[in-house]
């Protein structure tokens, strides 16, 4: 999970600062999640979910489809 975000974040061409300012918490913070020292609060999978447009469970590791379900709350 840790590697997808860095991933999609890299892919966007962002900066860890950018997306701890949208998640409301510090770099230091998001660095954590990144690298896997702080587990990712269920509301945070969920705004970075929504933020890329994909699913908690690509986010997780739990399948390899980018695409958010059908019907999915935005």
């Amino acid at each position: 999970m840790y590697r997808r975000i860095r991933d999609l974040r890299e892919d966007a061409d962002l900066l860890q600062k950018d997306l701890a300012a949208y998640l409301g918490c510090t770099q230091v913070n998001y660095s954590h999640y990144e690298l896997g020292k702080r587990d990712i609060p269920t509301d945070v999978l969920i705004k970075l979910a929504r933020f890329y447009q994909t699913s908690t469970d690509y986010l997780l590791g739990l399948t390899d489809k980018r695409e958010p379900y059908p019907g999915a709350k935005k």
